[in-house]
């Protein structure tokens, strides 16, 4: 069989890169990444008989349909030219700079490895492709378009690779385009995979499709005249065009059992029109006229997939009683649909180029979360085999998208637990957490969560994981958290906590991590602090003796000042107690009953009629709605008193172990002042008074509690 060549040019290329990148900068840096390719290159050619240079020029080319930023066209020319030819990172570098060079590293990486359909090796490459690709998120979408020109090409290899390549492209790369939001590259990934896996069946469809398209397109074209008219009288601007269905996609719903004269969507409408409120305009005025067919309505724009997949989508009996699948959506929902998350859609509206690449990569860490999966899995060090049954089992398929109050969409895997939630929000969130709100009902912590849940997370600071949430969590990543944490000793466990609490404050203050704890601005803060080393520090603030807030403000002052009181005034301290007021030199003040706040507690004051200053814990329920009278206060240093505190004591155990606790809670050189049983049923909870020195003694004894195994929860009672 002939095949010719489409030998496309450097100029072929750059022509459609024009459209969309204008920068004078970023157009020579294109063409300096081109002859170094088109040098490196000379003398090569591909199996199929072109000059090698043809590839680069095609993958970039296809990169340019999903208008892919200059950044990666250059990785794209490039490719291959680590891999392939006498060419050095150090050179590389010099003529393109760190960023390409990494991308460039990061699809060589993929590339180099040598597959086998041995099982073993299979797994092996799936698991290095997958976290490899997580580095940065560009390094996939080349490698997308790479694999999509070397299907398109596939025909000059022996039968046996063009299978085995073909099956690498459907199950593993076409399922990441489509998370991607990559619908050009993912639908022709999946229609030439199934030509080279099963050609029969590819053929056949082809050949039923050509036989009916006369009339598909006639009945299309009578539908798209009547809707055009129809939405004109409304005075609707849009453009509509006839949608054309994957091979792929009809070769699916034919093996679920359906007939090919049941495929109702084959014949299909797209409308694009200005503004989400036109979107459902639209779609009312052609429901007046079509009758809608029963459960066939999506709402993906009120609703967006993660992919960022936004449509209105509904089935009407249409002209000649012909079912009619019609998409409602806007220009710009249309680019992301198509393009996903790598299409800079925005430099063709001539949005300032930085703009453009800081909300790129603000939609990159908001919506994709299933490189966050992969990276998070790549860390539990699981085995070979486990990492990808749970890549293929929660990561690629079948997942729910829940919310949080704030609208963010997170994936989970199906029948996943308000404690897998809570995980993926942070390993934080979900180590404190005490409940959960599903809908705004209140749910046990082993709900199954549906798609479209929105969920809320009740946390407090001083409770742990129980046990026994390894038995009911639905996501690995979440059980070897669990796991993690009751292998680690105590200190390990605050240690991490405390880093992580200083890392997420210095994102939401978006400062690099280096510039605060390194130098003189790492020994002013173990200074102030009064610890010895920065390990000291995490445990501080990872136990709550420091606020993560109140230690980066030691260094970020513009931060602390334009936060801090306008009134600033001296700080005396009242003689009689353990607190030091704001502002005040002598004022009674007691500590409010509702919370028990004890030394360490991040805690306010609240200014009462007639009874002095009663000082709360910060997340007391009972401050959630007050913004006045409050005042600053703070502990002072030298506290040698002990504190009242009222603790939960969740147990598993229909047993009464109420001497065992109180043993438990003795050991720890904490006073009991009573313990009673509140909740009897098939379980037993107790209610603990005791009083404790400070808040590490406190967390060190809810830890304590929490290792035996008949205790599932301890938490700080709030009246």
């Amino acid at each position: 069989m002939a095949h010719s060549f489409d030998l496309i040019t450097f100029d072929d290329v750059m022509e459609k890169i024009k459209v969309y990148i204008k920068d004078e900068e970023e157009l020579n840096n294109i063409k300096k990444a081109y002859n170094l390719a088109e040098e490196k290159h000379e003398g090569q050619f591909r199996k199929s008989g072109e000059p090698y240079i043809v590839h680069p020029l095609n993958v970039a080319m296809i990169l340019t349909t999903i208008y892919a930023d200059s950044e990666t066209i250059q990785a794209a020319l490039l490719h291959d030219v680590l891999e392939d030819c006498d060419c050095t990172r150090e050179e590389m570098m010099h003529l393109v700079g760190e960023t390409v060079t990494k991308l460039v590293e990061g699809v060589t990486k993929i590339s180099r490895l040598h597959f086998s359909t041995e099982n073993e090796y299979l797994i092996e490459y799936y698991k290095k492709i997958i976290v490899g690709m997580s580095e940065d998120v560009r390094v996939i979408i080349v490698k997308l378009a790479d694999r999509l020109h070397n299907m398109r090409t596939l025909w000059a290899l022996p039968e046996v690779k063009q299978k085995k390549i073909a099956k690498e492209a459907l199950e593993i790369l076409a399922p990441i385009g489509d998370h991607l939001g990559i619908h050009k590259i993912k639908s022709e990934l999946e229609d030439l995979s199934l030509r080279y896996l099963k050609p029969d069946i590819f053929y056949d469809i082809a050949e039923k499709l050509n036989k009916t398209k006369i009339e598909r397109e006639h009945t299309v074209s009578e539908m798209m005249t009547s809707v055009t008219d129809l939405l004109n009288e409304h005075n609707i601007n849009h453009e509509i065009l006839g949608r054309a269905k994957s091979i792929y996609s009809i070769y699916r719903k034919l093996d679920k059992g359906k007939k090919f004269s049941e495929i109702y969507d084959l014949s299909a409408l797209r409308i694009l029109v200005e503004t989400k409120q036109e979107c459902y305009l639209a779609l009312g005025i052609i429901h007046s006229k079509y009758r809608p067919m029963p459960r066939r309505f999506k709402d993906y724009i009120a609703m967006p997939k993660t992919n960022m997949y936004q449509s209105l989508h509904t089935t009407v009996f249409g002209i000649g009683g012909y079912l009619f699948e019609i998409q409602i959506r806007t220009h710009e929902m249309d680019e992301i649909a198509e393009n996903g998350i790598a299409s800079h859609w925005a430099y063709k509206e001539n949005k300032n180029v930085n703009q453009t690449k800081s909300s790129m990569q603000t939609s990159t860490e908001q919506k994709l979360q299933f490189f966050k999966s992969i990276i998070d899995l790549s860390n539990d060090k699981l085995s070979s085999e486990d990492f990808v049954n749970v890549v293929r089992d929660e990561v690629l398929n079948n997942n729910i998208y829940c919310f949080t109050p704030k609208g963010d969409v997170i994936e989970l895997p199906r029948d996943a637990t308000p404690i897998d939630f809570a995980y993926k929000i942070h390993t934080k969130v979900g180590e404190t957490a005490t409940g959960a709100i599903v809908n705004n009902n209140i749910v046990p912590l082993n709900y199954n969560l549906k798609d479209g849940d929105i969920v809320k997370i009740n946390t407090n600071k001083s409770s742990t994981p129980s046990k026994e949430w390894i038995k009911f969590v639905k996501s690995t990543a979440t059980r070897n958290k669990i796991k993690s944490f009751f292998t680690k000793s105590e200190k390990e466990v605050y240690i991490e906590r405390g880093k992580d609490s200083l890392e997420k404050e210095l994102r939401k203050r978006k400062i690099p991590f280096n510039e605060i704890f390194t130098g003189k601005n790492l020994e002013q803060i173990l200074e102030v602090i009064k610890v010895n080393d920065i390990e000291e520090l995490y445990l501080n603030v990872g136990n709550g003796k420091n606020s993560a807030n109140s230690v980066i403000n030691i260094i970020d002052k513009p931060y602390l000042e334009k936060e801090a009181p306008k009134k600033v005034v001296a700080i005396k301290k009242d003689k009689d107690t353990d607190i030091i007021v704001s502002g005040i030199d002598s004022v009674r003040v007691s500590l409010a009953n509702c919370c028990n706040p004890i030394f360490g507690d991040e805690i306010l004051g609240y200014i009462t009629k007639g009874n002095g200053i009663s000082i709360h814990r910060v997340n007391c329920h009972n401050m959630e709605d007050i913004d006045d009278r409050l005042v600053e206060v703070r502990w002072d240093d030298k506290s040698n008193k002990r504190y009242l505190s009222e603790l939960l004591v969740h147990s598993t155990s229909n047993e009464n172990h109420m001497a065992d606790i109180i043993q438990k809670i003795t050991k720890c050189d904490v006073n009991v002042e009573g313990i009673k049983t509140i909740f009897k049923t098939d379980v037993y909870v107790y209610e603990v008074t005791c009083y404790v020195r400070d808040l590490n003694q406190l967390n060190n004894l809810i830890f304590n509690l929490t290792k035996e195994s008949y205790i599932s929860k301890v938490e700080r009672f709030m009246r």
